[in-house]
């Protein structure tokens, strides 16, 4: 790969980016922030888009993601094409020893991702996976709490996703099938909720690295606010967890509830809460009273900006996904390890697979 060096004498990272849909713009514009990266390349199917893509962007546009890796010689590839077309543009960077940071979620199956996790372990490239609510202060702030121990032994960890989703949203995309959404309202907008809340609850345990702190799921799922012709897969789902120390969860997923609202996050045990609303702490309040507590209720009780997504997919900003992209720039260059790497990322798929399979037998599903 050819690298570049800027003035500051950091190596240069040429990024590309395989799928130019709304998201992808987040990435343009994360980079364009970035010194340590250029975007060099972006690809799609679909000619106006990307040459309208690579003029704002000021990059190449190619229509395949193979000629792209071929011509443009990245260093890095951004894999935003749709949930279930991620593990080809995946596997073509590996066989060329790029690095891959992968769009939510890694892929629509444990399957599919073990695949991309073998070939990046065999090309000895770096995987990553975005899931940007890790890298908000908010979930910084909590993450350290439990990684403190100061929930003390943790009763609920609880994650509920009451969003709205307009027909619009779902006629003619590929969100919201079976083939490239892998799922509904879980896999692909509850996903974040999910994720956040699994990795918070497994700061509080002693885990393995690729052990998910889910040890079991019971569930229902259903199609209450969208036809048949209009929507493949759920857009309303409640699930039951138990945490591997013996924790309890709920979750609740929904693109049913109109006109949607804030996502929730909550830890609780014997020694404190922390209750999130989208980023305004509503609860912060423990045992062991610390002198820093009063500053991070300061700090975090502003209502939220922006509905985060609630009722409009766009409404987020990109700042996080800067931070992601900047993080895993650093754990490139480094080598140190990316601190969502695909193992990491696989945790919320396997859990939603279970739920699935569980509203699908109507039993509990064990997570391995």
């Amino acid at each position: 790969m050819s690298e570049t060096e800027p003035e500051n004498g950091d190596e240069t990272h040429r990024t590309a980016i395989a799928g130019i849909g709304a998201v992808a713009d987040m990435h343009a514009m994360s980079i364009d922030d970035i010194e340590t990266a250029t975007l060099v390349a972006g690809s799609c199917r679909t000619e106006s888009t990307g040459r309208t893509f690579a003029d704002e962007h000021d990059c190449e546009w190619y229509g395949d993601t193979e000629s792209m890796l071929e011509e443009a010689d990245p260093d890095v590839l951004i894999v935003c094409t749709p949930s279930g077309a991620h593990l080809e543009p995946t596997l073509s960077a590996a066989e060329r020893g790029i690095d891959v940071l992968c769009e939510k979620p890694l892929e629509i199956t444990t399957e599919r991702i073990d695949r991309m996790i073998e070939a990046a372990e065999e090309a000895d490239i770096t995987l990553g996976g975005v899931f940007q609510q890790r890298f908000t202060d908010i979930f910084q702030q909590v993450h350290e709490a439990a990684a403190d121990r100061r929930f003390g032994r943790l009763s609920v960890a609880n994650a509920y996703v009451p969003w709205w989703r307009e027909d619009d949203y779902y006629e003619g995309a590929w969100q919201g099938t079976q083939e490239l959404d892998g799922g509904g309202a879980l896999m692909n907008q509850s996903i974040h909720g999910i994720d956040v809340v699994q990795w918070l609850a497994g700061a509080t345990m002693d885990l393995e690295p690729d052990e998910n702190p889910v040890e079991e799921v019971f569930a229902y799922t259903a199609r209450r606010a969208h036809d048949d012709d209009i929507l493949e897969v759920e857009d309303t789902a409640v699930a039951v967890l138990r945490y591997r120390d013996g924790s309890l969860g709920q979750l609740l997923g929904a693109t049913s509830m109109y006109p949607g609202s804030l996502r929730r996050i909550q830890l609780a045990g014997r020694g404190g809460t922390a209750e999130v609303l989208e980023d305004e702490m509503v609860t912060w309040s423990f045992r062991d009273e610390r002198a820093e507590d009063e500053e991070i209720r300061a700090r975090f009780s502003a209502e939220s900006e922006t509905s985060g997504g609630a009722a409009d997919p766009m409404d987020i900003d990109y700042a996080d996904h800067r931070r992601i992209i900047e993080t895993f720039l650093e754990s490139v260059s480094s080598d140190e390890p990316y601190p969502l790497d695909a193992t990491e990322a696989r945790k919320a798929v396997a859990i939603i697979e279970a739920i699935y399979e569980s509203a699908e037998t109507g039993s509990p599903v064990r997570l391995s």
